[in-house]
């Protein structure tokens, strides 16, 4: 199945989450599972390919993005808030969550001024 990951949520887990491919060009993995934690018939709920190269060079595959993920876990955490599960934690993480966007878009913002975005050039 691959390498699982150790999670920072211990307790009351549902799901286990694994590193299924290689590492590649920047020591990132490109492929997650997350599969139910039942140990004589677990259930694959969830495939995450990741972009594979850069946008530009020849060979590169397309994929989800680190921002993508967060994404979605942000619009969920609005919506919680919105209505009846609002509470003190979910808004936290939403302020974190929107925290790590905003400094993702900052080195993608930064690769486009310097003309490297889509390159493996540093």
């Amino acid at each position: 199945m691959g390498e699982k990951l150790t999670t920072v949520q211990y307790k009351g887990n549902l799901n286990e989450v694994y590193r299924v491919a290689e590492k590649g060009v920047g020591n990132a993995c490109r492929e997650y599972v997350i599969r139910t934690k039942d140990d004589e018939d677990p259930v694959e709920l969830a495939r995450i390919k990741f972009q594979k190269g850069a946008r530009q060079e020849p060979g590169s595959e397309v994929g989800v993005i680190d921002s993508d993920l967060l994404e979605i876990v942000r619009d969920r955490l609005k919506l919680f808030q919105e209505g009846e599960f609002e509470c003190t934690e979910n808004a936290m993480a939403l302020v974190h969550i929107e925290t790590a966007i905003m400094w993702l878009n900052r080195r993608v913002e930064d690769r486009i001024k310097r003309d490297v975005i889509g390159t493996h050039n540093k």
